[in-house]
């Protein structure tokens, strides 16, 4: 049984085929195909009911790193977690990084995965120099912003509806320590977190906020800033060992729930801070919920939802109100709830989702019509401000919404291998 990581939507059967080496050539199946990496997506982007999932976890090989420039070829089924064991303590780091480090490089390309730090990097697919797309008739293009760049920037957040990436290139960027300097500084108010993180964004390299969706009236929007930027003074290297545990069973229902919220919420947000610079590894500073294997076990077999939205600069400050707003009265809060800031560095594909605004990403249990319910009023509010759904976190999104928050969707499909669909395709598409 192969589901993304929320585990919903579920979707009808699905066959899986193994793609072991990059020199073969792709299946031939009487139905759909798409690429199915690490199952790290949210929702049915990464699902083809009753067609054929292509698993790359295979494709995880290393070809060429050059040390000295810091230029690394390898197979798109690596995880992002491979790359950094390697590299990170000889002064290399990937550019990007997405929330979790358990993504291969064919996932993070094709979704074209931000991280905390879009004001100052853009988003992962910036930092790809080439790769090669397979195509169903066997052609095999090698794309890059030079050669074959349109197949290139369709490929990048194309959400894998090109072909099969078999590998990439990527620059990663040079550091002198695989810590981090770290601040965490509490804010009021959504009014209060505006103020703090224009400051931060010409300090630091890496802010996000967490945000106590519960919060009313003058406590609206309060949250928790972190900051962080890669240590500058060599520190000496220290092997970080992974403090993992397991939630160990799927409830039937979710343990997330109002109650529980509220207190967590509560609690950390009163949770005392150091006031001035920590440092702090990489892992627990990009990945801390890595550290809970299979945390999402804690939504019980209902699965749930994420809901991630950008919003354009112009109207973020009422929208991002208005959503807060919108959830609290609700009282469908969410423990992961999560405020950063996208710059006006240009998109690296025709589908990427990142574009400068405030992108606002919630997590909420499936609750059924309840949810939906709400989703439907939040949609209303960001159609209203000219946003857009990411597809790499959807399982609802309404076709109208798809088609307005890609204006270069009509060009996009010019590039869809015909034998490529996924259930979220067809779903938007119909």
């Amino acid at each position: 049984m192969y589901h993304s990581w929320n585990m919903n939507p579920k979707v009808g059967k699905q066959y899986a085929q193994y793609f072991s080496e990059r020199y073969q050539e792709l299946p031939k199946p009487n139905h759909s195909m798409i690429a199915y990496g690490n199952g790290r997506s949210y929702g049915d982007v990464c699902l083809n009911g009753g067609g054929t999932l292509i698993l790359t976890k295979r494709l995880n090989h290393f070809i060429e790193f050059d040390l000295a420039t810091g230029l690394l070829r390898c197979e798109s089924g690596v995880l992002l977690k491979d790359i950094l064991d390697v590299v990170a303590s000889r002064g290399w780091f990937l550019p990007v990084v997405p929330g979790t480090q358990f993504v291969t490089v064919g996932g993070a390309i094709a979704n074209d995965v931000h991280g905390k730090n879009h004001h100052s990097h853009g988003s992962f697919g910036r930092h790809v120099v080439s790769l090669e797309l397979l195509r169903s008739d066997g052609e095999r293009l090698v794309c890059s912003p030079v050669s074959n760049r349109e197949w290139f920037e369709a490929t990048i957040g194309g959400m894998g509806l090109t072909g099969l990436i078999t590998w990439a290139e990527i620059q990663l960027m040079p550091i002198q320590s695989t810590f981090m300097n770290t601040l965490s500084q509490r804010f009021e108010s959504l009014n209060d977190y505006w103020k703090l993180m224009e400051q931060a964004k010409s300090k630091w390299m890496y802010n996000v906020a967490w945000i106590d969706c519960l919060a009313k009236g003058r406590e609206l929007g309060r949250g928790v800033l972190t900051s962080a930027e890669h240590t500058v003074k060599p520190m000496r290297s220290v092997k970080y060992k992974e403090k993992g545990i397991t939630f160990p069973i799927m409830p039937p229902m979710s343990l997330v729930n109002k109650a529980s919220l509220k207190l967590f919420n509560s609690l950390y947000f009163h949770l005392p801070r150091p006031t001035q610079v920590v440092p702090l590894h990489y892992v627990p500073y990009f990945f801390p919920l890595d550290s809970i294997y299979h945390w999402n076990r804690m939504y019980g077999k209902k699965g749930f939802f994420q809901y991630q939205c950008v919003i354009p600069s112009q109207h973020e400050k009422s929208a991002v109100e208005a959503l807060l707003k919108t959830i609290s009265d609700y009282g469908l809060g969410s423990f992961l709830a999560v405020l950063k800031s996208f710059s006006n560095i240009p998109a690296a594909g025709l589908m990427s989702f990142p574009r400068e605004g405030a992108t606002l990403a919630l997590d909420f249990p499936n609750n059924g019509r309840k949810t939906l319910a709400l989703f439907k009023e939040l949609d209303q509010i960001v159609r209203q401000a000219h946003g857009a759904l990411y597809p790499a976190k959807d399982a609802r999104m309404p076709i109208d919404m798809f088609t307005a928050g890609y204006p270069a969707l009509d060009e996009f499909q010019r590039y869809i291998d015909p034998r490529f669909s996924s259930s979220f395709w067809r779903r938007v598409t119909r």
